[in-house]
């Protein structure tokens, strides 16, 4: 593209130069340069360009993209002088990510995967999932929005995918500036939902969704390991089980009797019918509702379970309302809690990435307390090792899983 080829002389690429103090977390490789560390532009940019990023000793640090409609101005990639961001650097790292997931043994036809994962592969704004040979692309940055015909080339170059599709959050891209309707930028898309794999059982998935797949590959790992902790024969409920993974993997792993599944949104539940039917499993069921009063009306009737899961939809996108959020983990973990023989297995999540692994423990620890039962962490666990974690950016970390047994 005509914004990659212009980038080859240094000398001509703009430079932001920083205000003072402000340059050693991006010599630490942090990817992230917010507005209010910004002194001032020199050259002429327009936004989504290639930008020099300066200390205020006019000291070279990294390239990046900017966008001065985002808080984050300018994301870094190159934090060497003499690779600027051209297509054969952009097809480097595609490379090594796709090389990792391969070696990983995660790509596979008919599988999901999570080939991108932003920051954690050095290509912040961008992210690729492979579905059975789909590839489903997000953009969450200007920046990659410019260059998205030239990574999906690159793309088609080393995975000869089926398909590209093109997807965009709103609440992220509106920090943009940006809107992205989704669409197909090559291949041909199935009329009919398609099938993947996973942990050996089978999931529908539709690829003609507007912003979402219809499934979540973070989990992967910890819907099999909490399976795996189950008492024998137990009476399992997952709560906000969307399109049944955990359910179906205690229904079929762990060896539970039974396994009731709840979600509030209508879709979600039909599907999650249409999975256990596919896999031919008699001992879940699934039934919509509201999970917020499910969970007190069975308190309130006395109900007991073997295991719960709580695998909730994300209670907060902004630290602005970290309040709000912690008390309702605390109410649904509090209910589950009550609702638990002793020695039963709770599994609670949370993919609110505003919600860091300290507060968590601490709302669980508010749980112990107000319930007077024992809370004994298992496990602490994250995302999938597709969704890796940059150690100069661990703002990437989100997902938190945690089996307990609770006394």
């Amino acid at each position: 593209m005509s914004d990659e080829t212009s980038d080859a002389s240094a000398s001509s690429i703009p430079i932001v130069k920083l205000r003072p103090r402000k340059a050693q977390p991006f010599f630490g490789r942090h990817p992230w340069v917010r507005d209010s560390g910004i002194d001032k532009v020199i050259g002429k940019v327009q936004d989504g360009d290639v930008v020099q990023l300066h200390s205020d000793k006019d000291r070279f640090i990294a390239y990046g993209l900017i966008n001065r409609n985002s808080h984050l101005r300018v994301r870094l990639y190159s934090w060497d002088q003499q690779q600027p961001l051209e297509d054969a650097f952009w097809r480097s790292r595609l490379e090594r990510a796709i090389l990792m997931r391969r070696e990983l043994g995660l790509l596979q036809d008919n599988a999901g995967c999570r080939l991108v994962y932003s920051e954690a592969d050095g290509l912040s704004g961008l992210i690729v999932e492979n579905f059975a040979g789909h590839l489903m692309i997000q953009v969450t940055s200007l920046g990659m929005f410019r260059r998205i015909e030239s990574i999906a080339a690159i793309l088609t170059d080393l995975l000869q995918p089926k398909s590209i599709s093109l997807r965009g959050e709103a609440g992220i891209l509106k920090l943009e500036g940006l809107e992205v309707e989704p669409q197909l930028l090559s291949g041909e898309l199935p009329s009919e939902a398609i099938e993947i794999v996973e942990n050996d059982l089978r999931y529908e998935v539709d690829l003609t969704e507007g912003q979402k797949t219809g499934f979540y590959l973070d989990q992967r790992d910890n819907r099999r390991v909490a399976a795996s902790y189950l008492p024998p024969s137990a009476k399992v409920l997952d709560m906000f089980c969307y399109s049944g993974g955990f359910a179906m993997n205690a229904a079929k792993h762990g060896g539970a009797a039974s396994v009731q599944g709840v979600d509030g949104s209508g879709p979600a539940i039909s599907a999650a019918q249409r999975n256990a039917e596919r896999n031919q499993l008699s001992n879940v069921s699934f039934e919509k509702a509201d999970c917020f009063d499910y969970l007190k009306a069975r308190v309130d009737a006395g109900d007991k379970y073997d295991a719960i899961i709580l695998d909730p939809p994300k209670f907060t996108k902004s630290r602005r309302t970290i309040d709000e959020a912690l008390r309702a983990y605390f109410h649904i973990n509090r209910h589950a809690t009550q609702l638990l023989r002793p020695g039963g297995i709770l599994v609670t999540c949370s993919c609110s990435g505003n919600v860091n692994r300290e507060e968590f423990l601490m709302m669980l620890l508010g749980v112990s307390q107000k319930t007077g039962r024992d809370l004994r962490l298992l496990e602490q666990r994250g995302a999938a090792p597709d969704h890796p974690v940059s150690a100069t950016c661990l703002e990437n970390e989100y997902l938190k899983c945690f089996i307990a047994s609770v006394g």
